[in-house]
């Protein structure tokens, strides 16, 4: 229909929520939020929803609160779309109930979506290949390389057949704008909008993120061209000079730049993504520590290793082990963070440098 017809409108959508432990709170909210106002302002039930788990009980979310949930074990309700919610650590999910019970109601023809993180479940449950997908940017890297199949996109959110997939975020917000609007037409969908002053809708396609690091509230185009290349050579390495060279200014130009917006030389700018990358690899792959070394283009693994321990304080194989089941609230540094702790580390190192006469790499 192309707008609401409050005399003669169809049951209620039904959405379920699959929360895995660790499930980001935030996604989960601005999910349901305008779900909930569009009900609201129609003054009618036009959506339910429904919280459930593998086991069923209280699933803790990655903040410490806590959802009550009913059990997939003999479930029978009929499902409009099921969204598996999930966060840090969705990458190792293993219960093959669920991913049974999922592919059930693949089978039945529901519409399966994963939030944040809960692609990773849709995947492992060989429920993605084929598809177009998305997830959060920073899992993308390490997605990619144990999912070939799957064809991401660095976006807000994808609707592919009976596939939605979503950035997490504020990403869900928009998401659940779109399908307002398809279910029930723009006028409402205008409405929630304004009731959570959420102004402008962004469009699926929208970008993730900008690029924005350290001080400065907008980066100097030139600085962005350059991180943008970076990025994408990440296992080859490129050389500043052929960086500054594409972008089109002197390296000494290039470097007077990445000083004054980002406070960092660009070839530290450059250790720090790579490493960022390397990280990603360890945490949410299988892949050996020399290939994670390669693969982040440190061709000597004993320097990856000694600038690994240098950046984020231990050594590869302890932060592989560490990540995150030693740690209840683990920490992930970003990347203002990094630039800040690899200046002072740099510090350090030109001291001794000074004492010793030593060569720093």
């Amino acid at each position: 229909m192309s707008k609401l017809d409050l005399h003669h409108r169809s049951s209620p959508h039904v959405t379920g929520f699959v929360l895995v432990a660790k499930f980001n709170m935030m996604a989960l909210t601005t999910a349901i939020e305008p779900l909930r106002i569009a009900n609201y302002l129609a003054g009618e039930n036009l959506y339910e929803w429904y919280f459930v788990s593998a086991t069923g009980g209280s699933v803790e979310a990655s903040n410490g609160m806590s959802i009550e949930t009913e059990s997939i074990v003999n479930d029978a309700r009929k499902w409009n779309v099921i969204i598996v919610c999930g966060s840090w650590n969705a990458e190792h999910y293993e219960d093959e109930h669920l991913f049974g019970w999922l592919r059930l109601q693949d089978n039945y023809g529901i519409t399966l979506g994963g939030m944040c993180m809960g692609a990773w479940v849709l995947a492992r449950a060989r429920l993605l290949s084929g598809y177009n997908a998305t997830l959060h940017w920073s899992c993308i890297p390490g997605f990619k390389e144990q999912f070939p199949r799957v064809n991401l996109k660095e976006q807000l959110f994808v609707l592919d057949r009976n596939r939605i997939t979503c950035a997490g975020g504020t990403a869900g917000i928009d998401m659940m704008l779109y399908l307002v609007e398809k279910h029930h037409g723009m006028q409402l969908t205008q409405e929630v909008a304004e009731q959570i002053l959420h102004d402008p809708i962004r469009e699926a396609d929208s970008a993730q993120r900008k690029v924005r690091v350290g001080t400065q509230k907008t980066l100097h185009p030139m600085i962005r061209e350059c991180i943008i290349l970076m990025e994408s050579n990440l296992e080859e390495v490129l050389p500043i000079p052929y960086i500054a060279d594409v972008v089109g200014i002197s390296q000494r130009k290039l470097e007077r730049l990445f000083q004054q917006y980002l406070d960092t030389s660009a070839i530290s700018f450059y250790r720090i993504l790579r490493l960022q990358f390397a990280r990603v690899l360890l945490t949410q792959t299988s892949m050996s520590i020399r290939e994670i070394s390669m693969a982040s283009g440190f061709p000597s693994f004993s320097h990856f290793a000694k600038s690994f321990t240098r950046q984020f304080d231990k050594n590869p194989s302890k932060y592989r082990e560490a990540w995150p089941v030693s740690q209840t609230m683990p920490t992930w540094p970003g990347m203002s963070s990094s630039l800040v702790k690899f200046k002072c580390l740099a510090d350090v190192f030109n001291v001794e440098k000074t004492v010793i006469g030593a060569k720093i790499i």
